[in-house]
């Protein structure tokens, strides 16, 4: 049975996105050869990965570009390869290499997790985490802290959450400052 697994970057005041789509710019903050490493394990461990609409067309975007940039090599070979989900009520295409539209989430996810052994991935996708999140869906929850208060952007835990307690199952302070946390639902 395949585990999902939220992975996101987010500033120590709880943003994972500045005022604008795309506002990124505090990744810069903790990205380098630890959270490069960790990312490239993670990747590894999937077989697929799930967005949200938003997201997927970014990441389509940029990775279908990224395919023909000597730099970007192992990523994105495995980004355009693997497996892919784009939930959407309102997609009506989805272009990019192996990928699948699901309409409903909160249905088709619990499925999704039966067929395979590999982690799925939501990679940002922030409405989607938060269904996802008050569904209980999610078997763990990876997050690089960047060193940074934003002050103002999208956050990723909204005050809809439900409360709920996670066990800590790894921490790990990167040498850029961030900070690797990796959670998982508690008793």
């Amino acid at each position: 049975m395949r585990k999902l697994i939220m992975w996101n970057v987010v500033t120590l005041d709880g943003y994972f996105e500045g005022e604008k789509n795309w506002d990124l710019s505090f990744h810069e903050l903790v990205w380098g050869k630890e959270l490069e490493e960790f990312s490239l394990v993670q990747l590894k461990s999937a077989d697929m990965l799930v967005f949200g609409a938003t997201t997927y067309k970014g990441m389509a975007e940029y990775w279908t570009k990224a395919a023909e940039d000597p730099t970007e090599g192992e990523v994105a070979k495995f980004m355009n390869e693997i497996q892919k989900v784009v939930c959407s009520s309102t997609l009506k295409t989805a272009d990019w290499n192996n990928t699948t539209i699901v309409r409903n989430a909160a249905v088709e996810i619990p499925k999704l997790k039966q067929q395979g052994d590999g982690d799925m991935f939501v990679f940002g996708s922030g409405n989607l985490s938060e269904s996802l999140l008050k569904a209980e869906l999610f078997d763990e929850i990876r997050l690089c802290i960047a060193p940074v208060f934003l002050g103002k952007g999208k956050l990723l835990f909204s005050q809809g959450i439900p409360h709920k307690k996670l066990k800590l199952l790894e921490s790990r302070l990167l040498s850029t400052g961030g900070i690797l946390l990796q959670y998982a639902p508690g008793e």
